[in-house]
């Protein structure tokens, strides 16, 4: 017996007119809203972020010469090693993930090919499995593999300015920015958005599962403040008058 799913949002359903539409979906509770108008599943014991895409979702913008910015990976083999970008609006603390990439099976050779062109300058955060050695490294830390590629890894794993790596504590931090607004996501970057939707807990425990994106975008988030600005840039920002010099401290 062959089976087959369709999935319809409120939107199909076209005996509704669009103000009786929009009615339904104002009356549902904001943390409901996209799984009973849309269709995306509440998993578990529940959605880690329980946020509307569309708070965090934006157009993507050619992002200000000053702002600076951070790759972070989560590696994998079988499981996708993902990256991200970040880049930070220091004057209004608000954090833009830019670029996102997702492979699987890739070596780091691979994966440092597709990655460099984000900018050599580019500084890489990453987990502290990295420093484990690897059967394709012969030996050598995963970190430094990527390194020897080419890519401007930071020194240390990721970790909190006082040396903790709690996933929670990361998890939380960024469901803050979410909340307050200040946390943006680059709307065409639709594997992230894939992985946030089905991002979920299972009896308390977060569920390690096409979580590659939403993993890397965490360590960047927690090494926020190893991020640079692109020399090449810096050297030609120019602020308007009256505007604050977030560059002050570089010159």
């Amino acid at each position: 017996m062959s089976r087959h799913v369709t999935f319809m949002t409120i939107d199909d359903a076209e005996h509704y007119s669009p103000d009786e539409r929009a009615a339904i979906i104002a009356a549902y509770p904001e943390h409901e809203r996209e799984a009973r108008a849309k269709g995306i599943p509440v998993l578990g014991s529940g959605r880690i972020f329980p946020i509307s895409e569309q708070l965090i979702a934006c157009e993507p913008f050619r992002l200000p010469r000053y702002w600076p910015r951070l790759g972070a990976l989560d590696f994998g083999w079988d499981h996708p090693s993902a990256a991200v970008e970040l880049a930070w609006d220091t004057e209004a603390d608000v954090v833009y993930v830019t670029k996102a990439a997702r492979a699987s099976q890739q070596t780091p050779a691979m994966q440092v090919l597709a990655l460099k062109p984000w900018g050599e300058w580019l500084p890489w955060a990453w987990p502290r499995d990295g420093r484990r050695e690897t059967l394709e490294g012969a030996g050598t830390a995963l970190a430094r593999q990527y390194t020897a590629h080419g890519l401007n890894m930071l020194s240390g794993h990721a970790r909190f300015a006082d040396g903790s790596v709690s996933v929670e504590a990361g998890l939380m931090e960024m469901l803050d920015r979410m909340e307050s607004g200040r946390f943006k996501v680059f709307s065409t970057l639709l594997p992230w958005f894939e992985e946030f939707r089905l991002y979920h807990r299972k009896d308390g425990q977060v569920v390690k599962l096409r979580d590659d994106l939403m993993a890397a975008t965490r360590y960047g988030v927690m090494m926020l403040r190893e991020a640079l600005v692109d020399p090449a840039e810096f050297k030609a920002a120019r602020r308007p008058v009256g505007q604050s010099d977030p560059l002050g401290a570089f010159r």
